[in-house]
């Protein structure tokens, strides 16, 4: 399950690079989406986000970015660029 403010997330990464190369950004959100659908079986698969005092986020890497989700009903949170220092929407933040 994704979150509006993750999906909003892929959404921007997608229309950035795009100006660039199409092609590339059609092939970073399908590595996203992929990359998460084991989530659900496997929650625990990603690392807990060093950033957070919080032992339910996790992350996993992809490519650049890091997708942050919740192992509570595996809700994706966030899509970031790894050198950005994350922060939560605030409907991720009351769940």
């Amino acid at each position: 399950m994704w979150s509006p403010a993750a999906l909003a997330d892929v959404e921007a990464i997608a229309v950035y690079i795009s100006r660039d190369s199409p092609s590339y950004a059609a092939a970073v959100v399908k590595k996203v989406l992929a990359s998460t659908r084991h989530l659900s079986n496997f929650p625990r698969a990603g690392r807990t986000v060093p950033e957070f005092d919080d032992s339910t986020l996790r992350e996993i890497f992809v490519y650049s970015y890091k997708v942050i989700y919740q192992l509570t009903n595996v809700i994706i949170a966030a899509v970031i660029h790894g050198s950005r220092l994350p922060t939560l929407p605030p409907e991720a933040e009351n769940q």
